[in-house]
């Protein structure tokens, strides 16, 4: 699953390595947080969404959040002494264990650095945590010994540019993705013995092989570089395990598959293939298993014939359909529920720079999510880009919706045959009011290029009329955002703006005051910061 926040330039430059400049980890030994219930997650960028049972656990750009009664309170892990300030780039489940691959980002030589913090695990939902480094290899690593082959290989001994970001699981083992580390893998009991095991490398082809295995006399390197002839499909981003045997990798040169456990691979990509995927850069994968079918995001690469869009395949990778032209996907799921004639079916879903789509038909056709606003507060989301999605089973004929968008969190509830008809709930995150008076912007400053700023407020729990507007800083009016609008009572109101103008230009850089009139009420005054 592709994480947004942490996602390297594609095919520019190449990835360095630092001499000793490793980050602060985070030792837990088991440390239980005194951590407090909040009524929403910590972040508004919601980019992994995994339900395990009834706990909802979101992997965000302000670290994990976990909630345990179907989203009514959360708890949020970022900066207590296990997760400290990273953000989440991975969450995956396997029997009772819960793994939370994290990053962050450090300035190295004026430039700001994607890095790996390592894998936090816990086997009891969260109560507790244990840490094992960010896998690395020793200087002396220079060889992968596969099948008769001795593999020259670049030791990756620093966490920058080295990032995890997908997870997945055979019997008693972790398989990881990241930029620079490529696919390893490592038994989930070492692991919780000793979390300094060493993990495994495993082999890929190279960019001009189709497929390797451990009896043939290979001979190229495992040198992941990004511009590096030979080595995109060392550079790995997304991985599923369909079972024990069979595994899909996607990495910047297409999807590699392994029917034997990991140990021979062949590779589908847009040059060899008569029905190939849409682009070889492999940023997510998913399975349908009512279906058997394998759905990838797939973006263009550094071949002007291949489009992002999405994937998919149900003969195993033979060949491939191709959905969505020109979207950009980042994540999948499905929903499996009871037809009116006693069938199970499923509903494939897909989250987009540009909405989230869903078909009922296998991609036959397609529908975007509408504007949601939740049913309740009316509050909106105020967004297209939709980073992660996923599916909760309820009953054979009731489903949750989970969705995770640049701008906050979403949850559908619906019957078997809705069609994005269900009832809607927004949580959008944000510290509470001091008092039905109180009034705040966030982001504060904002730049209206990439987001907009949300102005909370009170109607000191009344329904009634509410006029916002905006000024600069010497009073002059810069717009109406509302003009005696009704609103509820009994919530906290929330209110957009873009930055821009009655003309519809976006402000100049400066200070600018918005002043809120509900009904006869004194006015409520405050401040917003424009910095583009």
């Amino acid at each position: 699953m592709i994480k947004k926040i942490f996602l390297p330039i594609f095919l520019i430059g190449i990835i360095n390595i630092y001499g000793q400049n490793v980050p602060k980890m985070y030792k837990t030994d088991g440390y239980t947080p005194n951590l407090e219930l909040s009524k929403t997650q910590l972040s508004n960028s919601i980019s992994d969404i995994v339900i395990v049972n009834d706990t909802i656990w979101l992997g965000t750009s302000r670290g994990l959040s976990r909630s345990t009664d179907d989203g009514s309170t959360w708890t949020n892990f970022y900066g207590t002494h296990n997760f400290g300030e990273h953000s989440v780039s991975a969450v995956g489940y396997y029997k009772g264990i819960i793994f939370v691959a994290t990053a962050f980002s450090e300035e190295i030589n004026n430039s700001m650095i994607s890095t790996g913090g390592g894998i936090r695990f816990s086997t009891n939902n969260g109560n507790s945590w244990d840490f094992i480094p960010q896998p690395l290899d020793d200087p002396n690593d220079t060889t992968t010994i596969y099948g008769i082959n001795n593999i020259t290989t670049l030791p990756i001994t620093v966490p920058q540019q080295n990032v995890i970001y997908d997870i997945a699981f055979t019997e008693n083992t972790i398989w990881i993705t990241s930029w620079s580390g490529c696919l390893r893998k490592c038994k989930i009991s070492d692991l919780k013995s000793n979390p300094n095991t060493k993990w495994e490398r495993v082999v890929l082809p190279p960019d001009n092989l189709r497929q390797i295995s451990p009896n043939e006399t290979l001979n190229f390197s495992l040198r992941p570089r990004a511009g590096s002839t030979g080595n995109l499909n060392h550079l790995g981003f997304s991985v599923i395990a369909i079972n024990d045997s069979v595994i899909y990798v996607g990495t910047a040169d297409g999807i590699n598959k392994s029917t034997n456990g990991g140990i021979s691979w062949i590779k589908f990509n847009h040059q060899n293939q008569d029905y190939p995927i849409s682009g070889n850069f492999v940023t997510a994968l998913a399975y349908d298993t009512l279906n058997s079918t394998v759905w990838a995001s797939t973006w263009r690469a550094d071949d002007n014939n291949e489009f992002y869009g999405v994937s998919s395949s149900s003969d195993g990778g033979a060949t491939w359909l191709t959905f969505l032209p020109e979207e950009k996907p980042h994540n999948f799921s499905f929903k499996y529920y009871k037809k009116n004639d006693g069938t199970m079916h499923s509903d494939v879903f897909v989250a987009t720079d540009n909405g989230l789509f869903r078909s009922n038909n296998s991609g036959t056709t397609w529908l975007n999510v509408p504007p949601i606003k939740d049913d309740l507060t009316k509050i909106p989301i105020n967004t297209f880009e939709f980073l992660s999605v996923n599916s909760l089973f309820k009953s054979p004929y009731l489903s949750e919706i989970w969705i995770g968008s640049v701008n906050g969190l979403v949850k559908t509830t619906e019957t078997a045959n809705d069609f994005w008809t269900g009832s809607w709930k927004v949580y959008l995150a944000s510290q509470p009011l001091n008092s039905n008076t109180d009034t705040y912007a966030f982001p504060n400053p904002f730049s209206p290029e990439w987001e907009h700023t949300k102005i909370k407020y009170n109607t000191n729990n009344k329904t009634t009329d509410v006029t916002i507007r905006i000024f600069d800083f010497g009073m002059n009016l810069v717009r109406t955002l509302l003009q005696n609008a009704e609103r509820n009572a009994g919530f906290d109101q929330i209110e957009y703006w873009d930055g821009q103008n009655e003309k519809g230009e976006i402000v100049p850089n400066g200070v600018y005051f918005y002043r809120i009139d509900i009904h006869n009420d004194a006015p409520v005054f405050g401040k917003i910061m424009v910095l583009r």
